[in-house]
């Protein structure tokens, strides 16, 4: 028995553009250190999953950049080890006329031929808008004591709970945990589970179900695939109740981004038994001179701060100059504010430059966001 791991890197990069129009949804920054991708690939090799695949679209310069050969997560092997797979490798594998993805079974059916070449028995499927610390083996153990053919790692939330993205789908299961129904999330309703789009799927069973959309066009997952087989197929459901956080929108981005501060949040995520990985980086340890002030930030290293810091997530390399205040802010990698800035619900892409006596505000439901390398 093995498991490998696929992870769809682009899948949702409408959900938050202002971040994703130079890089995929994985390369996403969150955290101070970490991208979004660090998340299902430290959850994978935390559950002793060592041969995965990541699913890319376009825009993945950065991803490569970040992933480099995968030592950092121990997946630099000549055995499994990690591998961007770009869409359509060959022509035969291009079942949609030259046209990239546009769905979640379509990305299945351009990488089929890497799914067909795996030795291991099961695939855990896991996209990078959600956020989560959970032990899949647990799921994998569940997935084969109910000798499942799918199992959906869901979720429960209120109506007026965490973030809900619109095309999330409702999933109804039986007193047993088998799935009876799959419906899509209606704004207003009460919900109850919605699915994490993280799933365990026997390897034979996904080459069968790739293998019927393309002879009958499918090109929905959910509907084609989960719905239209419940009844006879062996679908289960997990159901995880750890922390959980969604990417939506640039909203929710800075507003699940702010949860960190809370202590309950930060620990749920980053564990001592369950570590997230990322990309080492040999970075000074971050320097306050005798005029700073940060209350209840989130700071990491390489960063010079020189004014006052309050409820703000800093990235590497960020300088705070003199007289400056930084609140409610999330300043991304190497954002360098000069003197006398203020700045209040404000999100800086990377390389930006904010000038001296510069104001900038926006608001917790409409943060100010500025462009990778702009000049304020």
């Amino acid at each position: 028995m093995g498991v490998a791991g696929l992870i769809f890197s682009n899948i949702h990069n409408s959900s938050i553009p202002e971040l994703t129009g130079i890089r995929t949804m994985a390369s996403v920054p969150f955290g101070c250190r970490y991208r979004l991708v660090d998340f299902p690939l430290s959850n994978m090799v935390n559950s002793g999953i060592h041969k995965i695949g990541i699913i890319t679209h376009n825009n993945y310069q950065s991803l490569m950049d970040h992933i480099g050969t995968g030592k950092d997560w121990d997946l630099a092997r000549r055995s499994g080890g990690i591998k961007l797979l770009p869409p359509f490798i060959t022509t035969y594998e291009n079942s949609n006329g030259g046209r990239l993805y546009t769905s979640r079974l379509e990305a299945l059916m351009g990488v089929s031929n890497f799914i067909s070449r795996c030795d291991e028995d099961y695939i855990v499927l896991s996209d990078c808008d959600v956020i989560c610390t959970i032990d899949l083996s647990d799921v994998i153990r569940q997935h084969m004591e109910n000798e499942a053919d799918l199992t959906i790692v869901t979720h429960r939330v209120s109506e007026s709970g965490a973030d809900i993205a619109p095309r999330s789908k409702v999933i109804t299961a039986d007193e047993n945990g088998r799935i009876t129904e799959v419906s899509s999330y209606v704004e207003g309703e009460a919900i109850g589970e919605i699915s994490t789009n993280i799933m365990v799927v026997s390897r034979m069973f996904l080459l069968n179900a790739i293998s019927d959309a393309g002879a009958h066009g499918y090109t929905d997952f959910y509907r084609d695939i989960v719905a239209s087989r419940a009844a006879k197929n062996r679908f289960y459901r997990y159901l995880y109740d750890g922390i959980y956080i969604q990417v939506t929108s640039l909203e929710s981005y800075f507003r699940n981004s702010m949860r960190l501060l809370e202590p309950n949040v930060r620990n749920g995520l980053f564990r001592a038994d369950r570590p997230i990985y990322t990309k080492l980086r040999n970075s000074a340890p971050t320097r306050y001179t005798g005029e700073a002030n940060v209350v209840n930030s989130y700071v990491a290293d390489g960063c010079v701060i020189e004014g006052t810091v309050e409820n703000s997530i800093l990235f590497r390399g960020v300088r705070v100059g003199k007289g400056t205040t930084v609140k409610n802010s999330i300043l991304l990698q190497d954002t360098f504010t000069g003197t006398n800035v203020t700045l209040n619900c404000v999100i800086t892409d990377k390389n930006v430059v904010i000038r001296d006596g510069r104001m900038l505000s926006g608001h917790e439901t409409m943060p100010f966001f500025i462009p990778k390398g702009s000049m304020v």
